[in-house]
């Protein structure tokens, strides 16, 4: 039996002209899990991570953190549907930052929107792949998982799209469903499955042990 550690990529630059890299804080909830995982003992027999900046950065962060020195495998399958163009299938005007919590929370109204019709195939996001094929993408990285790391243990480095859909196709979930998976995962936060070469079972989801410290209560972050 393998494990399989799937995390989201620290804070990124949301509402900045470049969302895909960590803010100051996400290089820290990144250092911060690495540091948690040295602390426990806990290492990898193999990473791997999407290409995007955030992915390889939250690897950076909790390479540092941990003393890891491993070379990571890219997985192109498990980067991040583009949220602004899904939002323009539903609103295209241009979206400014949110200057508020109702703007904040009009703009995720109308990401959740986009989501599901582009999970129900009746809008085509410009630039990216059907749905059926992201999903494809996510689950050829746990399918090379079970066939190539049987009783190993395996950081996994994404969004939480992909961590959402990857949740979502072990438990057999709806489509729909995993857009509220999606919606509360949280930067940093770890999930596990257990793994062998037929199967993953989820063991948790969305956890974050290494910001458990009430002094860290505000490096809590969702976007």
């Amino acid at each position: 039996m393998g494990t399989l550690y799937l995390v989201r990529h620290g804070q990124a630059s949301f509402g900045e002209d470049d969302y895909d890299k960590l803010s100051e804080l996400g290089w820290k909830q990144a250092e911060r899990l690495g540091q948690y995982w040295r602390d426990c003992g806990i290492t990898f027999d193999a990473v791997i991570h999407g290409t995007l900046r955030r992915h390889v950065e939250t690897w950076t962060g909790i390479a540092k953190g941990a003393g890891f020195e491993h070379e990571p495998t890219t997985w192109p399958g498990l980067n991040e549907y583009d949220s602004a163009a899904v939002i323009r299938t539903v609103h295209p005007e241009p979206l400014g930052k949110p200057a508020d919590k109702d703007e904040y929370r009009a703009h995720f109204r109308l990401l959740r929107d986009g989501l599901a019709q582009w999970m129900a195939e009746t809008v085509s996001p410009a630039g990216m792949p059907t749905y059926r094929n992201f999903v494809q993408g996510v689950t050829s990285a746990l399918d090379h998982v079970r066939s190539q790391h049987v009783g190993q243990n395996v950081l996994l480095v994404s969004s939480g799209g992909p961590i959402s859909t990857a949740v979502g196709h072990v438990l057999g979930l709806a489509p729909e469903t995993t857009i509220d998976l999606n919606m509360r995962i949280r930067n940093s936060a770890v999930t596990e499955f257990h793994f062998n070469p037929k199967r993953h079972n989820l063991v948790t989801y969305n956890t974050l042990p290494h910001l458990d410290d009430p002094e860290l209560a505000n490096w809590i972050t969702y976007a």
